[in-house]
């Protein structure tokens, strides 16, 4: 532990795991073992070091039926620099939001960055409706249109609780306190061991167990 070999350079925008560690929910460990994760997915299609669009894509596609609208808005949300790819420390600050140990309201608003599909700073119906289909496509429920309209304008009431025709923040997360499982893709299960759910990388990353 401790000791980072330095075989090969790093990639552009790499942190020290002992500073990523710190800053989230993950061990030094785990986060050595998220470097090998990020290697893989940044060399999938251009091998710089860094995440593009693309190859977000296709890791996100791989094991998830995802739509394309969520891909594109979860990528920008990464990209915390806005400069077009995501770099290994952005990944791993991103990826501490979907920790089970990570906080509500890190997932709150993250998950009200994630909806608001134009960046006005408001959830509007449109967008609502747009989550309600992601979300039904994802489950595989088949609705009519008129059912689908109901249910979106009756949430879309609810949540709406000034009656301005959007959603704020303040709306947005007490709606979720009342509807915790608005959130519930905002957690990542597997994300708790990822000695587990990554068990190739084992191999290459020493995890302790004291660090659990």
């Amino acid at each position: 532990m401790g000791c980072y070999h330095s075989k090969k350079p790093k990639s552009p925008g790499y942190e020290e795991p002992t500073v990523l560690a710190a800053e989230t929910p993950f061990t030094v460990s785990e986060v050595e073992a998220l470097y090998e994760l990020f290697k893989k997915l940044s060399s999938s299609i251009i091998n710089d070091g860094l995440i593009h669009r693309e190859e977000f894509q296709l890791a996100l596609f791989r094991n998830r039926n995802m739509k394309n609208l969520f891909a594109d808005r979860i990528f920008d949300l990464f990209d915390l620099k806005r400069n077009g790819v995501i770099e290994f420390g952005e990944f791993v600050r991103s990826l501490g939001i979907f920790h089970p140990n990570a906080s509500i309201k890190d997932k709150i608003t993250f998950a009200f960055r994630l909806y608001d599909l134009r960046q006005t700073g408001f959830i509007e119906q449109e967008e609502l409706k747009e989550m309600v289909l992601a979300l039904l496509h994802e489950s595989e429920l088949i609705l009519s249109d008129d059912v689908i309209e109901t249910i979106v304008e009756k949430t879309f009431n609810e949540a709406d609780m000034k009656g301005d025709g959007k959603i704020d923040e303040e709306e947005w997360r007490e709606f979720v306190m009342k509807y915790p499982s608005l959130i519930k893709n905002m957690t990542l299960p597997y994300l708790k061991d990822i000695s587990m759910a990554f068990p190739s990388f084992v191999a290459t990353t020493e995890v302790e167990d004291s660090d659990m």
